[in-house]
């Protein structure tokens, strides 16, 4: 078997060709796959931009001829020196192409990279790869914590740039599901602070893609938690940033609808710290105290009764668009003063 272990994956894309002269990178995360094959790539010609150097090959041209990929790999450089050969698999099978490959594997100056999406375990394509001695299989999973981490650590170096701990745990928490992705999120989060020495959380809040979805989440949690003077502030902010009344009033009937089922929790002898960690997704550090907050103020009892009136909101503001402002609004306010009353039954 050559499907590389993950502790293996990052010494063969530092310094490819060193035992497999062929290699697959595949799997879900399309950004990491890409990320690994330009970087492999990079590593095994002088210059991926020259054509002498660099052939591309796809799926329908080698379901046509298979031959060719054996050609390509054995051709030799007009002016000499490496090679590489990039096939982009799709939805036509390359496996003829690839078992001429494998019976006549390319020497070690030129290099063989297929770029593949996600791969079932007994797809041909990544079964052919993982039992062939001649290949190495990458597979390109989605990033886990230490993974992101590392990401924002190189990314923020490259930049210049500190990131206070909040600031790195907030983004971390809204990265990896995309490498690519991720790293052009921390870009962007880098020149949006060009000319400081530090990132902090309002600078994540102001350019990261799920700062929108944050926004709300500010909203909700400081109306069930009773701070009225800060749902008017994040009320402000993302009716500014285009967020719609109504969208804002179902995010409010969610929140209610899970406070409600913690509540019920607590009600049932759990204790609040550990309903709260109960939430679908998971809570954020920021929004640990305020979530708790509202599930110590809030009976389960009045907490349904919110449910029906947010229920009423939402279809309220749809219907009235005009007034939608005005109702979602007043409805938040009239939550946080509630709360603050701290006299639900």
């Amino acid at each position: 078997m050559t499907a590389l272990k993950s502790s293996d994956i990052e010494a063969f894309v530092a310094k490819p060709g060193a035992r497999q002269t062929i290699v697959l990178v595949y799997g879900p995360d399309s950004g990491l796959v890409r990320e690994r094959v330009d970087a492999i790539l990079a590593k095994s010609v002088d210059d991926p931009r020259d054509p002498f150097s660099l052939a591309r090959l796809d799926d329908a041209a080698l379901a046509d001829e298979p031959q060719r990929l054996v050609e390509e790999a054995h051709t030799i450089p007009l002016f000499g020196g490496r090679r590489a050969v990039w096939v982009k698999a799709g939805s036509r099978s390359i496996v003829a192409a690839l078992e001429l490959l494998i019976a006549a594997p390319p020497g070690k100056d030129c290099m063989v990279v297929i770029e593949a999406g996600d791969l079932a375990r007994n797809a041909p394509l990544r079964a052919l790869c993982e039992k062939a001695k001649e290949v190495a299989a990458i597979p390109c999973y989605a990033d886990d914590a230490r993974d992101v981490a590392r990401v924002i650590e190189d990314e923020m170096r490259q930049a210049g740039l500190a990131i206070t701990s909040e600031a790195r745990a907030l983004l971390a928490s809204l990265l990896g599901g995309d490498r690519l992705a991720s790293r052009g999120e921390i870009r962007k989060l880098a020149l949006y602070a060009h000319g400081r020495e530090q990132v902090d959380v309002d600078d994540v809040l102001a350019v990261v893609a799920d700062a929108s979805a944050l926004a709300l989440d500010a909203i909700v949690d400081s109306a069930f938690a009773g701070r009225p003077a800060d749902v008017e502030t994040h009320y402000a902010k993302a009716r500014g940033a285009g967020t719609r009344p109504d969208v804002i009033a179902q995010s409010a009937l969610r929140q209610a609808m899970q406070l409600h089922r913690a509540k019920l929790a607590v009600e049932g002898g759990e204790s609040v710290e550990s309903a709260a960690a109960g939430f679908r997704p998971p809570l954020h550090f920021r929004r640990k105290p305020l979530v708790e907050a509202a599930l110590r103020a809030w009976s389960a009892a009045r907490l349904e009764k919110t449910i029906g009136q947010f229920a009423d909101v939402v279809l309220d503001a749809r219907r009235r668009a005009a007034l939608a402002d005005p109702i979602v609004e007043r409805a938040l306010l009239a939550t946080a003063q509630t709360a603050r009353r701290r006299d639900q039954a």
